[in-house]
């Protein structure tokens, strides 16, 4: 263990071991992941309890509002999101967002009506919604590239280990008769940020923040830490550093800063903002909304109506869909990112149109449902919820940050997140103000759809998939293997760094002239010296 300097007021004492700093990391951010799965399945099973809506006389819309005002907050976290994890650091944004979280959970917790219940929703959401840029920019750009498929889609597959925790509980607490079978539940939801708060200081600060700030020899520190346990003469760890410096270097000089004028003059922005941003509500758009936070409702379209049945169904749909975000994840590292995509996206329409058709039989004669129509609905609902976290759930946090540049990457997720929160709320991700304000409208809008067109839903979400699958076989690029400078080459046409692929000199595939690079790195350090003496 040894102490860091982080540029920040947040000091570190980081480990000696790449693999501890890489297990801290991974736990350190999934916790943010985990508090939004949480919320989810919480309220999915609170909406199922008795005791719970009849505390606060719900209807569909006052529902609908309980559930959907969190994404208030994310709208307001979404707007200062960028500027904060730039501003202040990438871990100081984690703490700050944990603490406002932990506030609202409180007050969500000690709620004695539903406006009270709904401020504690929105502070919890403007935290989360933060903690949900800067904890996927920060792994993105802490994480050595063999592993950053695992470390970054796990961050969004542990949405279903919170999932899970909240489903047994609201099934253990679904059984009392006090306002605690919604409270304790509640209560629950702030662990996970208590936890992140307590990891944080043993974990170093991203090296491209660091670059980017100027503080050079500490980002330097950095890249060792996460790559060669600490050794700053490592090739991997100096050919890492110096990819991270080249690239920053050239986005400063040619502007190349992902900024709204960037991105309306220059082609190459706008297509990396589009491509990046379009993973926000693509992932959205399926239809995992009405599972997500409406299962009773799509259960009993299909003759599931028991409470107690719903929740064990829920506790097993998170189980479920847990097993195969990580299987996902592991195909997005050995198959690649727009294959998995498109093959889940397949999946998911043809899930669709079975799921409604089936949910309109039963709809047509109820009564004499078979118990074969039944359980096979549920058995497809279940088939869709898996398919997409095969591909939707580690893809979130993972591919947007690949697509956008180093420089500007939490300016980019902003806009990214503000547009995913606008529909999909199997996770904390957060893109454009207006998808933001869309997602909230659909969430609110879901339960009374579903109560007006019912089976009809599922076709509405397999048509936008059609679109979805057609758009990613024709736009959508390939990222594995390749480190954040690596993928600016895909779009920019040239690499602006002169090491090799850090793949080939981790592989021993290509000999990397450590000495000829200490000299660049020192010849660049005087030049600097040169041009900003000190005073």
């Amino acid at each position: 263990m040894r102490r860091t300097s982080t540029g920040t007021w947040l000091p570190a004492w980081v480990p000696d071991s790449t693999l501890a700093i890489s297990f801290l990391l991974i736990i350190c951010s999934i916790v943010q992941s985990a508090t939004g799965g949480f919320d989810g399945s919480m309220l999915n099973g609170l909406n199922i309890l008795p005791v719970y809506t009849d505390y606060f006389q719900l209807n569909p819309a006052t529902t609908g509002l309980n559930t959907a005002s969190v994404f208030i907050g994310c709208t307001f976290g979404t707007l200062v999101s960028g500027v904060m994890t730039d501003k202040l650091g990438r871990r100081p944004a984690i703490f700050w967002s944990s603490l406002v979280t932990l506030i609202g959970v409180v007050i969500q917790t000690a709620a004695q009506n539903i406006a009270m219940f709904v401020i504690g929703r929105i502070i919890l959401g403007f935290g989360s919604a933060i903690s949900g840029v800067s904890s996927g920019v920060y792994l993105s750009e802490t994480f050595p590239s063999q592993y950053r498929a695992w470390g970054v889609g796990l961050l969004n597959d542990f949405y279903y280990v919170g999932a899970l925790i909240a489903a047994g509980v609201t099934l253990g607490t679904g059984q009392w008769q006090s306002t605690w079978a919604w409270r304790l539940p509640s209560l629950i939801q702030g662990i996970f940020s208590i936890l992140c708060i307590v990891i944080l200081p043993f974990v170093p600060e991203s090296p491209r923040w660091l670059v980017h700030e100027g503080h050079f020899d500490l980002a330097r520190t950095s890249v060792a830490q996460s790559n060669s346990n600490g050794d700053l003469l490592d090739p991997v760890a100096i050919a890492v550093y110096k990819e991270i410096l080249d690239a920053i270097e050239w986005e400063k000089k040619e502007g190349r800063t992902m900024t709204p004028t960037e991105i309306i003059k220059t082609p190459t922005a706008r297509k990396r903002l589009l491509i990046g941003m379009s993973a926000g509500p693509f992932s959205c758009i399926p239809g995992n909304i009405i599972a997500s936070y409406y299962l009773n409702a799509e259960l009993s379209t299909a003759g599931i109506t028991d409470p107690n049945d719903q929740l064990k169904a829920n506790v097993v749909l998170n189980a479920w869909c847990l097993v195969c975000a990580l299987a996902g994840t592991q195909l997005l590292a050995s198959w690649g990112r727009k294959p998995t995509a498109l093959t889940s996206q397949i999946l998911l329409i043809i899930c669709l149109f079975i799921i409604g058709g089936l949910s309109k039989m039963y709809a047509d004669d109820p009564e004499n449902a078979s118990s074969s129509l039944i359980y096979g609905d549920v058995a497809t609902m279940f088939l869709f919820q898996g398919f997409y976290s095969i591909a939707w759930t580690p893809l979130l946090y993972l591919y947007p940050p690949e697509i956008f540049s180093a420089n500007g990457l939490a300016f980019s997720s902003l806009a990214l997140n503000l547009f995913a929160y606008v529909l999909d709320p199997v996770s904390p991700r957060r893109s454009s103000l207006l998808n933001c304000y869309f997602r909230c409208v659909f969430v609110f809008i879901m339960p009374i759809g579903i109560e007006n067109i019912g089976w009809k839903m599922y076709m509405v979400n397999a048509s936008w998939d059609i679109v979805i699958a057609v758009l990613i076989a024709i736009f959508w690029v390939e990222t594995k293997g390749k480190t954040l400078e690596e993928i600016d080459a895909i779009f920019e046409g040239e690499k602006h760094s002169s090491v090799p692929d850090i793949e080939q000199v981790r592989k021993g595939h290509v000999t990397l002239d450590v000495n000829a690079i200490e000299q660049q790195l020192h010849a660049n350090v005087e030049a600097r010296d040169s041009l900003f003496p000190e005073d």
